[in-house]
């Protein structure tokens, strides 16, 4: 089966403290060789804390950032930085959900002309009556009605905007939907509602996700794939049960053990980790985690960078010790 999204050794980095001339004195590699795919009406998450490059990743596939190396493979097709006329069509199809559902929203536009924004620029409706039947029925499959179509952002609930968030990438009818920390900016009972909704619409459509959040719990409950990133790298990749259940890296089985769990026979020893996560500025040599893990020697660990090797099928992990 062809992958509805692949990506393969995609790096991103970005110009550090630019000259008058514009020319970077160093760089920060945001995202460094990453390689996945996600086949169709397939969710896969991805999990890590904040500066692994998680948000950045799922910019460089819906083209807000460019790529440094690699290739993005949507459908069959290349993804260019350059779009033309051609790829409007079919980019139509990959769609996201931002974190912060007031800040993704244009003050000024009601909810019916924020929703419709795509429906404009792809001219998918020719009149303004099917344009708002349109928008009408996006929101009510994200249990919105026509009394929200006509309010302002600020006059709705942060849980109503990320409904409204979700709205507006459906209305494209998209085959794949990349979620940025979507439910992360919310209450913990409105994040189990809209993590229910984005099942149910998956169930109904068949649309795949790319969810990306640092809550592994999350994850865990939507994902059939999980792959967790470090320092803008790939270390470890697997089934959902898998990962959680059985995590090879060290730095997966300390993400799994600070899930906490309501049966107390079931209680973890938590992993403490030393220090932070290294900055992309000032990379550490060897192994990108070395410097927090509590297995690591100060031989091969400290001086080779592991590559992500297949141990068992569709099971991936970046560890020497591994």
């Amino acid at each position: 089966m062809v992958p509805l999204l692949e990506i393969k050794c995609l790096s991103v980095r970005f110009p550090w403290n630019p000259n008058l001339l514009g020319r970077a004195r160093a760089w920060v590699q945001a995202v460094r060789n990453v390689s996945f795919a996600i086949q169709p009406g397939e969710t896969l998450g991805v999990v890590g804390e904040s500066g692994s490059g998680k948000t950045t990743l799922a910019r460089a596939i819906v083209g807000l950032a460019k790529p440094t190396q690699g290739e993005i493979w949507f459908d069959g097709k290349q993804l260019h930085q350059k779009r033309t006329a051609t790829d409007r069509a079919w980019r139509s199809s990959l769609q996201m959900i931002f974190q912060d559902p007031f800040g993704s929203l244009d003050p000024r536009l009601t909810i019916e002309d924020s929703v419709a924004e795509g429906l404009d620029i792809h001219r998918r409706t020719r009149t303004s009556s099917q344009r708002r039947a349109t928008v009408l029925k996006s929101l009510s499959e994200v249990g919105l009605n026509e009394e929200h179509s006509q309010r302002l952002p600020h006059e709705l609930s942060g849980g109503q905007r990320q409904r409204v968030g979700i709205a507006r990438a459906l209305v494209l009818q998209p085959k794949l939907l990349v979620c940025d920390e979507a439910v992360s900016a919310l209450d913990v009972s409105v994040q189990a509602q809209i993590v229910n909704l984005l099942k149910d619409l998956q169930s109904r459509r068949g649309i795949a996700y790319l969810f990306i959040s640092h809550d592994l719990a999350v994850v865990a409950h939507l994902s059939r794939r999980i792959m967790v990133m470090y320092c803008g790298e790939v270390v470890e990749i697997g089934a959902a049960r898998e990962v959680t259940d059985r995590p090879l890296h060290p730095y997966t089985r300390a993400l799994v053990a600070a899930v906490p769990v309501l049966d107390v026979s079931r209680s973890r020893t938590r992993i403490l980790l030393p220090g932070e996560i290294p900055l992309p500025l000032e990379p550490p040599s060897g192994c990108p985690f070395h410097l927090r893990c509590p297995i690591a020697n100060a031989g091969r660990c400290r001086t080779e960078v592991p590559s992500l090797r297949e141990i068992g099928p569709g099971r991936w992990v970046a560890c020497h010790l591994a």
